[in-house]
């Protein structure tokens, strides 16, 4: 099993910053890639930002320039720094982690969310 776990959500002002983490753990072989996405109620949810096991990044539209994604390999963690925040990045913010499993071949596990609320 493969146990995806978000945290550093939380309440900040317009302007303001927060850090996400991400920790993938269980039996685990290799993590392709890690992501972060968003959603609020009524809408679909959106990718923020992804990155590979090779470092190559993407962001989704919103979010570029604020946001930086980064990842420790090593610790299966995969962070989220957020700058500049916005109202409207408002929203439950998912990680995604998908790879190889030691037992059970390809694995894409969601973590159950964290809020993050930016006041204005």
């Amino acid at each position: 099993q493969v146990q995806v776990v978000e945290s550093g959500g939380g309440l900040v002002q317009a302007g303001g910053s927060l850090r996400l983490s991400c920790a993938a753990s269980g039996s685990i072989f290799s993590i392709s890639a890690m992501g972060w996405y968003r959603q609020v109620p009524g809408k679909q949810r959106e990718l923020v930002a992804v990155i590979t096991s090779g470092g190559r990044t993407n962001y989704g539209d919103s979010v570029k320039g604020r946001f930086t994604i980064s990842r420790d390999n090593a610790k299966n963690t995969v962070y989220l720094q957020m700058n500049s925040l916005k109202p409207e990045d408002t929203a439950v913010y998912y990680c995604n982690a998908d790879g190889t499993g030691l037992y059970s071949g390809w694995f894409d596990r969601w973590g159950r969310g964290t809020q993050v609320t930016v006041s204005s």
